[in-house]
C-alpha cells in the first residue's frame, strides 16, 4: 500500500464533533496513519527570499491506500470536505 497525506485547505467551517468519527472509521479500515491541524509558521532558505508561507492548509491526515483512487474514496465523510471544504491528495512516494 502507498501512503497519501490529505490537506485540507482554508475554505470551509467544518463541524468539530464529525472528526472523532471520521478518524475512528479511517482507523477501523486500517487506514489511518495520522495528522493534525497546521499551526502558525514561518519559511526559511539558506540563501535569498524565502517563498511566502502556504497560509491556506489548515490540516492534515496521513493514509494507507492502495491507489490514488482508494485514497480519494477515504474522502467520504471528511468533515471539511463534508462542509464543502477542498481536501488535497497527494502521494507521499517511498525513497528507499
Amino acid at each position: 500500500m502507498a501512503e497519501y497525506i490529505l490537506l485540507m485547505h482554508d475554505d470551509a467551517n467544518p463541524d468539530d464533533d464529525a472528526w472523532d468519527p471520521y478518524i475512528r472509521k479511517l482507523q477501523q479500515c486500517g487506514s489511518f496513519e495520522g495528522g493534525s491541524a497546521i499551526g502558525c509558521g514561518i519559511c526559511t532558505r539558506k540563501h535569498g527570499a524565502p517563498g511566502s508561507l502556504t497560509a491556506h492548509l489548515t490540516g492534515y491526515i496521513r493514509v494507507k491506500a492502495h491507489d490514488l483512487e482508494h485514497a480519494r474514496s477515504l474522502v467520504i465523510d471528511n468533515p471539511h470536505f463534508e462542509a464543502g471544504g477542498t481536501v488535497e491528495i497527494r502521494e507521499l512516494p517511498r525513497t528507499d
